[in-house]
């Protein structure tokens, strides 16, 4: 199948050369496009074979499956553009969250499905979150979920709780690395320890704990409960992580108030 990719900015590229270095798709099934052409080109470079299309309408015209990765309020310009040559049986993957559905239904007449990808697909893994609109066919469900098995463990999910699964699967490594972060500079803040070390030592930590709760015999809590000693130092250093309050509370209640922000505009923008 021939494979479109209209935006390749950050996780635009990212999806593209996760698909790429786990063997999911071959650079010549590939044509992209990009607003700085510049962007398309290197990655045609670095992957011979891959086609960087002039236009969003080469794209379209070259491809069967077109992943839109594009900022939202970019959407209504990028539709406008290739609904001329949009045809009913082209399958249009979003993987823009404020992007409803519905509102791509209403403006093309093609197959919708809405992907959410994380940056750990490019290493073949995490989750990756599957949404499918009204005209997606079971077989062309089937060739998402296996085209996504490659780079990930596809989960299909409500619309409605697109923002918080995001919040999980897209942003949370952000959130995590944050948070790592502060955690080694603590450490040495407060002791003296070389940063390298106890990024090195942190890092190791984090590939450990993944296998634990990936491949072992714990789960979150069972982990928890195994590591602390009661009256020993684990526990003493948790006391502190309970003041942590509603902050992650507070982080869901930013991330859905930008979300309904975005939404808001976007559907003022396709009304305009």
């Amino acid at each position: 199948m021939r494979v479109g990719f209209i935006g390749t900015g950050s996780m635009g590229s990212i999806l593209l050369e996760a698909f790429i270095s786990e063997k999911a798709l071959k650079p010549d099934q590939i044509t992209a496009s990009n607003r700085t052409r510049e962007k398309v080109k290197r990655l045609s470079e670095k992957y011979p074979g891959l086609t960087y299309a002039d236009d969003n309408i080469q794209v379209v015209k070259n491809s069967q499956l077109i992943f839109i990765c594009v900022k939202p309020l970019e959407f209504k310009t990028v539709i406008e553009q290739i609904k001329p040559w949009i045809e009913k049986d082209h399958l249009i993957v979003s993987i823009t969250s404020p992007i409803l559905i519905q509102t791509l239904e209403e403006q093309i007449p093609c197959k919708i499905a809405k992907i959410i990808p994380s940056i750990t697909n490019l290493v073949g893994a995490g989750a990756s979150l599957m949404m499918f609109g009204s005209r997606v066919k079971s077989d062309d469900r089937d060739f998402l979920r296996k085209l996504f098995e490659k780079i990930s463990k596809p989960i299909e999910i409500k619309e409605e709780f697109t923002r918080v699964s995001s919040d999980i699967v897209s942003c949370g490594p952000a959130f995590l690395s944050f948070l790592l972060q502060r955690f080694i500079s603590a450490a040495v803040e407060e002791t003296g320890i070389n940063q390298d070390d106890a990024t090195f030592l942190t890092t190791e930590m984090i590939i450990g704990f993944a296998k634990l709760i990936s491949e072992g015999p714990f789960d979150l809590a069972t982990l928890q409960q195994r590591v602390v000693v009661p009256g020993g130092v684990t526990g003493a250093g948790l006391i502190a992580l309970g003041n942590i309050g509603d902050t992650f509370n507070q982080m869901y209640h930013n991330t859905h108030e930008k979300y309904r922000t975005d939404l808001r505009e976007v559907e003022v923008m396709f009304e305009k």
